[in-house]
């Protein structure tokens, strides 16, 4: 039987995990705060939907790929939430980042009503999720994970259940704080070669065979040669995340002393560069700060624009 399955929030993430899931049978309907649907959603039969709350109602699935917890806690929870229409027996899916309270009181209305809820943030940015490549963590009881598992290996090749809700948003938020602050040591390292006159392209493959390797030195640093930056993910978002990440901190009773860093300097680039800057905006600002913009192969001067 093919399942309905309403999606909420077709952003960049979200868009390319509806496609995969209406590629792969369910019947998918979209609702988004900027009305359209997609052509490439309308070629695979995906509907779009004006009133999530009545799909809600009709829907098997409900998943949501949100910016963060203000979203999802209106779209859920508020006067017009979703939530409450969801009939007993279906599931919840939340692939946004979210905060460990606000999965904890999802969870126990859910409960309530009957409806299953995985808390599932998901990572490895916008290819990942049109390969079908994310990692998910999710948050769940463990009988609901095991009913709902295949929707998920739609979307991931990496499916891990991490224990109960609120979970989930704690390991999305720990490897974001380990994102950030690579990504901003990167633009440092990079800097430090590029000063020193070694080609920059030789720094990279220094790097990427080394123990400063991980996923943000593939992944990043070719946008910052490219010099846009990785507009994928946008400064406010970074900011929003290292915020949610320091609070989990306080609430256990001590301070993240990257955590609190990396926050002040993802701030000061979002003061210069604006909400919808891109993540990387980080290294602009050590660019501008210097007068040197990291191009391959030494690198080009700038300074025109330096940041204060």
């Amino acid at each position: 039987m093919t399942r309905s399955l309403l999606f909420i929030g077709i952003g960049n993430m979200g868009r390319p995990m509806a496609v995969n899931l209406a590629r792969h049978g369910y019947a998918v309907s979209v609702h988004d705060a900027r009305p359209g649907l997609p052509d490439e959603l309308a070629a695979l039969g995906a509907q779009w939907c004006d009133d999530p709350v009545s799909a809600a109602a009709q829907a098997d699935i409900v998943l949501l790929s949100l910016p963060g917890p203000p979203q999802v806690s209106e779209v859920l929870l508020g006067e017009h939430g979703v939530l409450q229409a969801m009939r007993a027996g279906s599931v919840l899916i939340d692939t946004s980042t979210s905060s460990v309270d606000l999965a904890r009181e999802i969870a126990a209305i859910a409960s309530e009503r009957g409806v299953d809820y995985l808390e599932a943030p998901v990572t490895n940015a916008i290819d990942g999720a049109a390969a079908g490549q994310l990692s998910i963590f999710v948050g769940a009881n463990e009988d609901a994970f095991a009913r709902w598992r295949e929707v998920l290996d739609v979307l991931g090749n990496r499916v891990l259940h991490v224990g109960p809700h609120g979970n989930g948003a704690t390991i999305k938020l720990m490897t974001n704080l380990m994102w950030f602050v690579n990504a901003a040591a990167i633009g440092e390292a990079l800097m430090l070669g590029a000063k020193a006159g070694v080609r920059l392209d030789v720094v990279r493959e220094a790097l990427m065979h080394s123990a400063g390797n991980s996923w943000v030195v593939e992944h990043d640093i070719p946008s910052i040669f490219e010099g846009h930056y990785d507009p994928s993910f946008s400064l406010a978002l970074c900011c929003k995340d290292l915020s949610l990440v320091n609070q989990i901190a306080e609430q256990q009773g001590y301070t993240l002393t990257m955590g609190r860093h990396a926050q002040a300097v993802f701030e000061r680039a979002r003061q210069v560069y604006g909400d919808d800057a891109a993540e990387l905006h980080v290294v602009r600002l050590l660019e501008q700060q210097v007068g040197l913009y990291l191009r391959p192969p030494h690198g080009q001067t700038g300074g025109d624009e330096k940041a204060a």
